[in-house]
């Protein structure tokens, strides 16, 4: 099997979002994506960086110096240049705990290369534009929400087709669920995401979510 994997970006960080926001971590970003979303924070260094070549003896032996959870990021890791490296990631390194960030594109096929052992995160960010992507995100999100291993990240926005989406959703978790959907601010810069913040606080409450904060840009650690 090849020990060598093609990343953008290997880094000590801390998960700055979700469920696991403010865990150290290990975060290896893949360099391509199957989208072109107006308010990703990452299109420029995706853009402008190269892949270079990391050995997985050398991950793991940072993993285990810091004692870090492991961040898989991009890009996308699951369209067809990436998936293979990122199963590699989560099936060969030995961590305590992984997210996987992804907007679903080939989400169901990643969990099934993956080791159910593994203590993975699925964290499933929906891109949400037309009325297409919401039938999409309604369809996948359907068969997600049973697998406890998957959450849900959701750039808020003032939009209707964002808004019908969580309308749909909040009906249908459960009690037992409610740890599974996390809404956040867009911005790029720490005033733009406090500003707005308040309507994503009030987001929370309508359908009965959980906030998320952006650490790594209110703190610029990324």
């Amino acid at each position: 099997m090849n020990n060598k994997i093609k990343l953008i970006e290997c880094m000590r960080t801390w998960q700055g979002e979700g469920i696991d926001a403010g865990k150290q971590a290990l975060l290896c970003r893949f360099k391509y994506c199957n989208r072109s979303c107006k308010y990703c924070d990452t299109i420029v260094k995706m853009r402008v960086s190269k892949e270079s070549e990391y050995d997985i003896k050398d991950l793991q032996k940072e993993l285990n110096k810091y004692r870090l959870s492991l961040i898989i990021t991009g890009g996308e890791p699951t369209i067809p240049r990436h998936i293979d490296e990122a199963a590699i990631l989560l099936n060969e390194l030995d961590y305590i705990l992984a997210n996987v960030e992804t907007n679903g594109f080939q989400l169901e096929k990643l969990i099934k290369m993956t080791d159910p052992a593994k203590n993975v995160h699925f964290i499933y960010s929906p891109k949400i534009f037309n009325e297409h992507d919401l039938k999409s995100a309604v369809e996948l999100t359907t068969n997600l929400l049973p697998n406890n291993k998957v959450f849900i990240k959701v750039v808020y926005e003032d939009d209707s087709f964002i808004k019908d989406y969580l309308e749909w959703l909040s009906e249908q978790i459960t009690f037992k669920q409610s740890n599974k959907v996390w809404l956040m601010s867009e911005g790029a810069t720490r005033v733009d995401l406090i500003k707005n913040s308040s309507m994503v606080f009030d987001a929370c409450e309508k359908y009965r979510f959980n906030f998320s904060s952006r650490d790594h840009i209110v703190f610029n650690f990324i």
